[in-house]
């Protein structure tokens, strides 16, 4: 309440011109709010599923724009990291995750894949140690402003009943390949970020993989489940 009393003004000019200002997003970063989800040990708050909503409701009660991005950042954004992440992923990414140095988007939704998460087109082959990705995500909250992605992708040399398996991956926004597309002009929540994300033969390492090689379909899913309580405090 603090941070949020007495701005629905700007609330309200930030919708109209559909940007939220940076200065606005450090002052996220200094009360913390991305670090909601966090354990203490990698810097955050490490809130539970109730706490975490009724800090979402709050949010939302002075603006939708501002629940989501701090929401898609903990529910889905970075959410995969602290499911399936190994301790080694977890020192590298949640310290600067917390602070929102890093802020994280969620990458599975495509032109032809979203509600059915199976008919992903991206694709991720394998180079050696690394993986090579490819494909387009889009109606990504938080596209424009992320630095840290959990991306889909088919990896075609895994079967899994005849089918190729999808694999969860980390990718930043500082690997050559990744771009993001404009601001999407939506009809509400426009002060938050949603872009496409294009991925254009970006080399991932392999120890960018989430919960296992031929597991994304099972990751995805546990993520969007987890992160329905912020969702539906905000």
């Amino acid at each position: 309440r603090q941070l949020l009393s007495g701005r629905e003004k700007e609330f309200r000019t930030w919708d109209e011109e559909a940007e939220m200002p940076a200065s606005f997003l450090e002052e996220l970063r200094q009360f913390g709010l991305f670090g909601l989800v966090i354990p203490e040990a990698h810097g955050g708050i490490g809130f539970g599923s109730t706490s975490y909503s009724r800090v979402l409701q709050e949010i939302a009660k002075f603006d939708g724009s501002v629940a989501l991005t701090v929401g898609a950042h903990s529910s889905i954004g970075m959410r995969g990291l602290l499911l399936f992440g190994t301790e080694t992923q977890k020192a590298r990414w949640m310290p600067k995750l917390s602070t929102g140095e890093m802020i994280a988007a969620f990458c599975l939704t495509e032109p032809g894949a979203g509600s059915d998460a199976a008919a992903v087109r991206t694709t991720a082959r394998r180079d050696g140690n690394d993986w090579i990705l490819n494909g387009e995500k889009i109606w990504i909250t938080n596209g424009g402003m992320a630095d840290f992605f959990t991306v889909f992708a088919k990896t075609p040399d895994v079967q899994s009943k005849g089918k190729a398996a999808l694999t969860a991956f980390v990718v930043t926004r500082d690997m050559p390949g990744v771009s993001t597309g404009p601001h999407e002009d939506k009809m509400g929540i426009r002060a938050s970020s949603t872009t496409t994300v294009r991925l254009d033969e970006v080399r991932v390492p392999g120890d960018h993989v989430l919960g296992g090689v031929g597991q994304g379909f099972k990751a995805a899913m546990r993520i969007l489940n987890a992160g329905r309580t912020g969702l539906g405090g905000g």
